[in-house]
């Protein structure tokens, strides 16, 4: 496990809504000061994030929403902590909207819970919700989208890093990210259709990262309408400010 004090995302995956050769869909290993939280587990990302750790010594687990593209990936890892070799000394606290078990559970046609406790301990999420692991304090706002979803905020040191999970445009994505080191934000989709507010465009997210003082901006998240060179483009046009796109294996240090 690394022990550096600074606060790092490790990119694992930004996909929507299915990956491909290479990319997987969202994750990320958000580290400091020897803790370690994977954020979000989409399809693909327990396999990098096993280049970049050992799963059984995560601090957490935390899941915007109950989206195939964002969770799918906790069944490889109960398979890999039940079954594979990789047990931890404890179960590993999963923040995640209240259904998560109950999802995972259904999956492997079981109608109760109880078989998940040994690997994971599951904690439901709800707006304001604060946890801390060693040097990350995380808090977690509502954000709009078409299921309970939640965005994040880690702070660690005097840094800080945003994430906005799946939202559409909203007060909350400004809360977020206010004064933040690095606003890891999606930019899914083209144009919003027939008024939906559930994905944001690239001017959104640039948008939403000038309105929150936002000191840099990592485009994630794009989906298959655009690239993501060109929703980087455009979502430095709106932002104003440093704008990359984040890719597969990245470690940005905050």
């Amino acid at each position: 496990m690394s022990r550096t004090r600074a606060l790092t995302v490790t990119v694992l995956g930004t996909a929507s809504p299915h990956p491909g050769p290479g990319r997987p869909c969202s994750g990320y290993l958000v580290r400091s000061g020897g803790a370690e939280v994977w954020v979000d587990a989409g399809t693909g990302t327990f396999a990098e994030l096993r280049r970049h750790t050992n799963p059984a010594e995560l601090s957490a687990v935390w899941i915007s929403h109950l989206h195939a593209d964002h969770n799918a990936d906790l069944l490889a890892a109960f398979y890999g902590l039940a079954y594979g070799g990789l047990t931890p000394d404890a179960p590993i606290p999963v923040y995640a909207p209240g259904d998560c078990p109950q999802r995972l559970a259904g999956f492997l046609g079981r109608a109760d819970t109880s078989f998940l406790s040994g690997v994971f301990d599951f904690r439901p999420l709800h707006d304001g919700h604060c946890a801390r692991h060693g040097d990350l304090l995380l808090t977690s706002r509502a954000v709009v989208h078409d299921v309970e979803a939640y965005g994040l905020r880690v702070e660690s040191g005097g840094r800080v890093l945003a994430y906005s999970g799946d939202s559409g445009p909203c007060p909350a994505l400004t809360e977020l990210a206010r004064d933040a080191d690095l606003f890891l934000c999606e930019a899914d989709i083209d144009a919003h259709r027939d008024g939906e507010q559930v994905h944001l465009t690239p001017e959104d997210a640039g948008t939403a990262a000038r309105r929150a003082g936002a000191r840099q901006l990592a485009v994630t998240h794009v989906g298959p309408t655009l690239t993501p060179q060109a929703a980087t483009v455009r979502a430095a046009a709106a932002f104003g400010g440093p704008t990359l796109a984040a890719r597969e294996g990245h470690v940005l240090v905050l």
